[in-house]
């Protein structure tokens, strides 16, 4: 009896002692569905990291000033498989963005599609599931 008292001690103090695991967001805690963005500006910075890959453009208002949004894509590893590489967009593009702002109201989104301005070739898109690669 006093092994046992002693062991579940031990784990609760495991347990207590552990660090908290991250948690991964659910998308509709974060995204609202109902506001839906279109945005055209250059690249000015891609982050490879997980739990997902973001990458970031200046977009210029009808006013002229310049707001920096980031774009929260899946996991590296995901991209990777599905043929993406760290080159597939590169600083300076011009990109076309579609996809679903943020419920705080910040300047981030989660990318559905992204499309090179230039080409029309597209990068990304969630609603085929494919990624379009080098």
């Amino acid at each position: 009896m006093k092994t046992r008292c002693i062991v579940i001690l031990l784990a609760i103090g495991f347990f207590l002692t552990a660090p908290p695991a991250p948690a991964h967001h659910a998308f509709a805690a974060e995204y609202d569905v109902d506001k839906p963005i279109k945005l055209t500006g250059s690249v000015t910075k891609i982050d490879w990291r997980n739990p997902h890959a973001w990458f970031y453009i200046d977009v210029k208002d009808e006013n002229g000033k310049i707001t920096n949004w980031g774009f929260e894509l899946p996991t590296p590893n995901t991209l990777m498989r599905a043929g993406w590489t760290r080159n597939s967009m590169k600083i300076g593009d011009m990109v076309i963005v579609e996809g679903t702002r943020s419920k705080d109201g910040t300047a981030n989104a989660n990318a559905k599609t992204v499309t090179l301005s230039d080409t029309g070739k597209k990068l990304f898109d969630t609603a085929t599931a494919t990624i379009a690669p080098e």
